[in-house]
């Protein structure tokens, strides 16, 4: 039996703001979406144009506060060609929340906390 890792989810409170941010801060665009008969959520799959993974946004129309995201010990990490220009990018957008420059990376956080690793590509 072989699995295929598909994507993650992550929730989000306002799904208009987290698609500017991840398109302009990443590059990412809608390949499809779902919301739900009655309005109470929305999906929307995010992806990179150059593999099948994708980040699945959720909206919860009844949602009323911020996400509790623990220490925040998790993330998704994303790759670059040119990490110089990524990083000068996301220092101009003020999203940059931790640098590593010795391990030679980057995080940065999108509108609802969640942390982003940024790593040149190897």
């Amino acid at each position: 039996m072989q699995f295929k890792f598909v994507h993650n989810n992550i929730n989000v409170r306002d799904l208009e703001k987290s698609l500017a941010f991840y398109a302009e801060a990443l590059g990412l665009a809608p390949v499809r979406e779902k919301t739900a008969a009655d309005g109470s959520f929305k999906l929307v799959y995010l992806g990179d144009g150059t593999g099948g993974h994708q980040l699945e946004l959720t909206w919860l129309r009844d949602w009323d506060r911020a996400y509790n995201l623990g220490d925040n010990e998790f993330h998704l990490a994303f790759e670059t060609e040119d990490f110089a220009a990524a990083l000068e990018k996301h220092k101009a957008m003020g999203v940059v929340c931790y640098e590593n420059p010795g391990m030679g990376i980057y995080f940065i956080a999108d509108p609802d906390g969640y942390w982003l690793e940024v790593l040149p590509k190897k």
